[in-house]
């Protein structure tokens, strides 16, 4: 049980810290997309830094849980050999470089394409009411990050789900194989 609850933590942990990094970075582009586009509450300083520091844990963590306890399940329940956090760090770390390379794509292409004044005007259909018109782009930007980044990580979390349960298969035949030659 206590590596079950390891798992779960340690994405938990991962997502968190994804989310002090990626956070720090879109408060900076545009500190409207948490005060007016996630109602911020009025205790958190409006500073980027106080910003990307509250909802770089509050956005992320419970990803980290929707992900973490179903990996801890198809890791360690059922008869299959255990897999434990060696097998998972260095997947989880670079599902994390994934999102971040992906969410900063997804944010300088939207920020190019404002520049450029090739930004669908639909898109910021979604910016609310109170930003100022001239960061409607930035807005756009750290919502298509941020939108990127949840997608990706969500994906990646299922692609680990699915090669846990592989890996153990694998194993599982691999331990038959070796046992019917003895």
């Amino acid at each position: 049980m206590k590596t079950l609850v390891r798992i779960v933590l340690l994405c938990i942990g991962g997502a968190v810290s994804y989310g002090l990094v990626h956070d720090q970075v879109t408060a900076r582009v545009c500190q409207e997309y948490f005060t007016l586009g996630h109602n911020t509450p009025r205790l958190v300083p409006r500073s980027p830094t106080a910003l990307g520091l509250y909802w770089g844990i509050v956005a992320t963590w419970w990803m980290g849980a929707l992900i973490g306890v179903p990996l801890a399940a198809a890791m360690r329940l059922g008869k299959l050999p255990r897999l434990g956090g060696r097998w998972l760090a260095p997947k989880l770390l670079r599902l994390l470089l994934v999102m971040l390379g992906v969410a900063l794509a997804g944010l300088m292409l939207t920020l190019f394409a404002e520049l450029a004044g090739v930004l669908p005007a639909a898109w910021k259909v979604a910016v609310p009411g109170g930003v100022p018109k001239e960061k409607a782009g930035r807005f756009v930007a750290a919502l298509v990050a941020h939108n990127l980044s949840y997608g990706m990580g969500f994906l990646g979390g299922v692609k680990l789900w699915i090669d846990a349960l592989l890996t153990r298969r694998r194993l599982h035949s691999a331990q038959a194989a070796v046992q019917s030659l003895s």
